[in-house]
């Protein structure tokens, strides 16, 4: 059956498990995270597909079905899986996807390399899911981009069918024209842009830049702005913006763009911790924990997400305040990069280094100041040691939003706690009353950190309570009704979608 709604995201929706031998497919584990808040858009179409890929093996047919037909609690949905073989990944993933736009994306260009990119192969596994959206599309149908490593699926797909409606969400930062212009093949991923009817983004600030690249490069008309989407910061922040770009027109068409961040499931994760088993996890690790404050950050190894920085703010730390020796403790996870990741090694080194360092230079027989992961945890346990924590430090040097942030908030529903939150993360545009910090400063960095160590208990609250109230308000239904409306806008022809009431 012909699909309403076709999501193209280069991940499965599901988790795979063997089961007596046999592989099954099971809902993720964690309800929270770009691939569920995806698929809360199935049960809100008539019927949808989802286009991804799956490592197939070199010189024979896959060992697998090309399309699965999945019921699951959010729908009935259909699944494309793009064979590809471990080379294709290699270059649309591992080389060109990490090693070439990652950098430019989050202004890292000194880290920028084009030395083993081979575009072409990047183009073709590109044109494979616009030849996959194609297919499942029926007549009008809204075709969802999502991220940058499928950057060049629009203009195929506008060619193949331009009946479609096309949209694209960018997850991640977008940087200004001067270092998006770094990339060598900067006019084909723009020109792929202004193929969508709609652009996606989750602050204004990437928005602008977005439109200050289209104005550079293809000189487009009639720009049109609006003011900034309620509950984000307009001053007095790195990324706030009072405006934002909401529409331009380039060779006879209305490009509109969109800029609203994505929420999370606060109801479910206040909830979830609301229980009986859920408090007696917290309680269970804060027994194990007998420091007086504990402080949680949870991430990925990336050196986009500053936890060397972060590693070294926490060692001053410890160097200029003797009193916190053996009364604080740093329960850091930093998942591991996949096999194929070689742009990351360096960056885990460094985390697997300093830490090692701090524990050895600072640590005693009884107490060990950081307590390092890099694997996963659970969601639910995931959401414990948010809980049991006093501070979550999440300082990244750039990032799209970041979820971690808005889950911490969630989690502490009711209670105290301190979010410690970079400028240059998205989400700190909607949580201002975070400890906001500049993690380029050392000074900053080290004034933040002691801020939140000591702020007194009634500030903790109130500051939670304000930033409680704005995830609850703008969580995921909130976020999945505005994406619905500018759909139900598109195929209408309609300007721009009415702002829903807050």
């Amino acid at each position: 059956m012909a699909a309403q709604l076709v999501i193209v995201y280069h991940r499965e929706p599901y988790e795979e498990q063997v089961e007596n031998g046999r592989v099954v497919l099971r809902e993720n584990r964690s309800p929270n995270g770009i691939v569920p808040a995806l698929k809360g858009f199935i049960g809100s179409v008539e019927s949808a597909s989802w286009i991804a890929w799956k490592k197939a093996p070199a010189g024979r047919a896959p060992a697998f079905q090309r399309r699965v037909a999945v019921r699951d609690s959010y729908g009935s949905y259909e699944v494309v899986r793009l064979p590809l073989q471990a080379e294709q990944i290699s270059q649309f993933y591992h080389v060109t996807s990490k090693e070439a736009l990652w950098p430019v994306l989050n202004s890292f260009p000194s880290l920028y390399s084009s030395e083993n990119t081979h575009w072409a192969t990047f183009r073709e596994v590109n044109r494979l899911f616009a030849e996959a959206a194609c297919e499942e599309a029926a007549p009008g149908a809204v075709v969802w981009v999502h991220d940058y490593n499928l950057w060049l699926v629009p203009q195929f797909v506008r060619r193949l069918r331009p009946d479609l409606k096309i949209a694209f969400f960018h997850h991640t930062p977008f940087p200004a024209p001067d270092v998006f212009n770094l990339l060598p093949w900067r006019e084909e991923i723009l020109d792929n842009l202004l193929s969508c009817d709609l652009v996606g983004f989750h602050v204004p600030r990437y928005a602008c830049n977005f439109a200050s690249v289209a104005q550079g490069l293809r000189g487009v008309r009639d720009l049109r702005w609006e003011s900034a989407a309620a509950g984000l910061a307009t001053q007095g922040s790195a990324l706030a913006e009072p405006r934002t770009p909401s529409s331009f027109e380039v060779d006879g068409r209305r490009v509109h763009i969109d800029a609203f961040p994505i929420g999370t499931h606060a109801e479910l994760i206040a909830g979830s911790m609301a229980g009986q088993q859920a408090r007696e996890q917290v309680a269970h690790i804060r027994a194990r924990l007998p420091e007086r404050k504990v402080i949680v950050s949870i991430g990925r190894v990336d050196y986009a997400k500053g936890t060397r920085e972060m590693l070294l703010c926490y060692e001053r730390l410890l160097r200029r305040r003797a009193d916190l020796h053996g009364e604080v403790k740093l329960m850091l996870t930093a998942v591991a990069p996949a096999d194929g990741m070689r742009v990351y090694r360096r960056a885990q080194q460094a985390i697997e280094q300093i830490v090692g360092r701090i524990n050895g230079h600072f640590g005693t027989l009884s107490w060990q100041p950081v307590v390092l992961s890099t694997t996963p945890m659970s969601f639910q346990e995931t959401l414990a040691h948010y809980r049991a924590a006093d501070i979550c430090w999440i300082t990244p040097l750039r990032d799209g939003l970041n979820l971690v942030a808005k889950e911490f908030v969630a989690a502490h529903d009711g209670g105290d706690g301190v979010l410690v939150l970079s400028e240059f993360a998205g989400a700190a545009v909607e949580l201002r009353d975070a400890v906001l910090v500049n993690p380029y400063s050392i000074s900053q960095m080290d004034d933040a950190i002691d801020r939140a160590l000591d702020m007194p208990s009634q500030e903790q609250r109130e500051r939670m309570r304000r930033m409680q109230e704005h995830v609850r308000r703008y969580d995921i239904g909130y976020w999945t009704r505005h994406v619905l409306a500018w759909f139900a806008a598109l195929r209408s022809g309609s300007e721009a979608p009415l702002p829903e009431a807050a």
